[in-house]
C-alpha cells in the first residue's frame, strides 16, 4: 500500500506541472517585447550617431590635409604673395570624398619673406563641414658663416706658418682668434646630409677607380670604419675621379692612391662626419694624387691636405676643419681659403694666395646668405560648422 501511494503521489505532482514551460516563455516573451522597442531605438541612434562620427572624422582628416597641403606650398616657394596681394585662394578636390577650400594669408603684409602665416582649411560635404584655421611659423635652422671665407686663413686659435702666404697681412690676410660665429658640427652634418637624402649608401671599406675615369655624386658612406678612395691602375693619362654632388663620408676618409690619379672637385664638396683628431680624420694626398677646384673639402676632425696641385692653378678650393686642426702641405700652389685650427709648413717655392675676385664662393655649397625657412604649426583650432 505504501509503495502505491507513492506512485500516486507523484503522478499527482508531475500533473500539477504542466503549462509551466508556458508560462516561463510567456515571462520572456513579455520581457523581451518590453525591452526590444527601446534597445533598436538605441541601436538606431548608435547607428545614426556612428554615420556622423565617421563623417565628422573624415571631414577633420580632409581639412588637416589642406593645412598640410598649405605647409607644403609654402615649404616649396609656390605661394607668391605680396603686400597688394597677401591671400592666396586654392580648392582640392575629392580628399576623403570631400571639397576642402584652402587660404593662406601671410602677416604684416611682407609676402614670402614673412615668418608667419595664417592658413584656413574648410572641408565640405552633404551639407555640413569642418574648418581648420592653423597658424604657421618659420625658421631658419641655419647661420650665415660668410666670414669665414673672407680671408686666406681663418681660425679661432693660432696659426702656424712656415712659407709664404699672400696676402701676408691687410684686407684678406691672416686672420687670428675669429670671434665672430662657427658653424657647429652637427648644423653642418644637417647641411650635407639633405644633399644625399635618398641615395643607396656605398658599402664597401674601398672605393677603387681601377684606371678608369668616374664620376660620383651625390654620395654617401654610413660605415664608421671609414672609406679609402684610390686608384690601383697606372694609366696614361691618369684617371680622373669628378664629384657631380656632395660627397658625405661618415667615419675616417683616405683619399691615398697607390698609383696617379686626379681628384677633380668640379664645384662641389667632400664633407667628413668623423671627429678625429690627433690623425686624420681625412687626408687628401699622398703623392700621387692631383687636386682641380673649385670645391669645398671639410671634416669635423683633423684634415692633412699634401695633394699634388697643378701649376698655375686658377680655381680655389676651401678647406675646413669644424673642430680639429688643418695640416696644410700642398705639394704646389694653393689656391683659396683654409678655415681651422690651421698650421701651414709649405715646400720651397710654393704659397698659398686668397682669390682675386670677392665673389669667388658664391657658387660654393656652404652657409652663406641661406634663406632655408622651416615651417611649423604654432597653433591648431577646429571647428565644427553647422548644417545648411
Amino acid at each position: 500500500m505504501r509503495g502505491e501511494k507513492r506512485k500516486i503521489d507523484v503522478k499527482t505532482l508531475i500533473r500539477d506541472e504542466k503549462g509551466a514551460a508556458l508560462v516561463m516563455v510567456l515571462i520572456l516573451l513579455l520581457i523581451s517585447g518590453l525591452i526590444t522597442g527601446p534597445m533598436l531605438s538605441y541601436m538606431g541612434t548608435g547607428l545614426s550617431s556612428g554615420e556622423v562620427y565617421e563623417m565628422r572624422t573624415d571631414e577633420l582628416y580632409a581639412a588637416d590635409a589642406g593645412v598640410e597641403d598649405a605647409i607644403w606650398k609654402i615649404q616649396q616657394g609656390y605661394v607668391a604673395l605680396c603686400p597688394g596681394d597677401p591671400t592666396y585662394d586654392y580648392t582640392m578636390s575629392d580628399v576623403n570624398g570631400k571639397s576642402v577650400d584652402v587660404t593662406i594669408t601671410s602677416f604684416d603684409g611682407s609676402g614670402n619673406l614673412t615668418l608667419t602665416y595664417r592658413v584656413v582649411s574648410t572641408s565640405s560635404g552633404d551639407g555640413i563641414g569642418t574648418e581648420i584655421e592653423a597658424y604657421i611659423f618659420g625658421v631658419n635652422p641655419y647661420g650665415d658663416y660668410e666670414g669665414l671665407l673672407g680671408q686666406v686663413l681663418t681660425s679661432q686659435y693660432e696659426i702656424s706658418i712656415k712659407g709664404e702666404v699672400n696676402p701676408p697681412d691687410g684686407e684678406h690676410g691672416p686672420e687670428e682668434f675669429y670671434d665672430d660665429p662657427w658653424p657647429t658640427a652637427e648644423e653642418l652634418a644637417a647641411w650635407y646630409l639633405k644633399d644625399v637624402a635618398g641615395v643607396e649608401p656605398y658599402d664597401s671599406d674601398t672605393l677603387d677607380i681601377d684606371g678608369d675615369d668616374m664620376e660620383i655624386g651625390p654620395f654617401v658612406s654610413f660605415r664608421d670604419d671609414g672609406l679609402e678612395i684610390t686608384n690601383s691602375q697606372t694609366t696614361d693619362p691618369p684617371p680622373t675621379l669628378t664629384l657631380t654632388g656632395t660627397v658625405y663620408i661618415t667615419g675616417d676618409t683616405l683619399i691615398k692612391p697607390n698609383k696617379e690619379m686626379t681628384l677633380d672637385l668640379n664645384g662641389h664638396t667632400i664633407f667628413v662626419a668623423s671627429n678625429t683628431t690627433g690623425t686624420p680624420a681625412l687626408w687628401i694626398g699622398g703623392g700621387k694624387l692631383s687636386i682641380l677646384g673649385p670645391g669645398i673639402i671639410m671634416a669635423v676632425g683633423d684634415i692633412y691636405f699634401e695633394p699634388n696641385i697643378p701649376v698655375g692653378m686658377t680655381e680655389p678650393i676651401f678647406i675646413m676643419s669644424v673642430e680639429g686642426e688643418t695640416l696644410l702641405q700642398p705639394g704646389g700652389d694653393f689656391y683659396g681659403s683654409i678655415a681651422g685650427s690651421v698650421e701651414v709648413e709649405l715646400q720651397p717655392g710654393s704659397s698659398v694666395s686668397y682669390p682675386v675676385d670677392s665673389d669667388w664662393y658664391d657658387s660654393l655649397n656652404f652657409l652663406i646668405g641661406v634663406k632655408m625657412l622651416i615651417f611649423h604649426i604654432a597653433s591648431w583650432q577646429v571647428t565644427p560648422l553647422s548644417p545648411e
